[in-house]
């Protein structure tokens, strides 16, 4: 039997959510920038603006350690301004048969869901 989750998180933010979002839709290359004790690296593999099917990476710290992920953006809906990341390649499919994440933005408050799917063979 797998394990199967939903993991959500907000935050309020004081720079409103157009700001938000365009870090994550636009400017994510800044997000090493913005938090780097956390986030070493990022680069889009193609074009240079997200969209449905762009494929990205990270590198990241988790407890001390670099990590890495590859990701490929399944959704992107302006008007919620949410957009949808699925982990395709990388250290959290060692732990998880899928992760996916999704950010989201409305007026002060940012939300990040991460649903996942955990193999039970590999948390037993």
């Amino acid at each position: 039997m797998d394990l199967k989750g939903k993991l959500i998180a907000s935050v309020e933010v004081n720079c409103g959510e157009h700001s938000v979002h365009n870090i994550f839709h636009i400017n994510t290359h800044h997000i090493p920038n913005i938090s780097p004790s956390k986030v070493n690296h990022f680069e889009i593999h193609e074009d240079e603006i997200l969209k449905i099917g762009s494929i990205v990476s990270w590198k990241y710290n988790d407890d001390g350690k670099e990590k890495f992920a590859k990701q490929v953006i399944e959704a992107n809906d302006p008007p919620t301004k949410s957009i949808t990341w699925k982990v395709i390649e990388g250290n959290a499919l060692q732990s998880y048969n899928s992760f996916i994440v999704i950010t989201s933005c409305d007026h002060q408050w940012t939300t990040v869901a991460l649903k996942y799917e955990k193999n039970d063979q590999r948390y037993s």
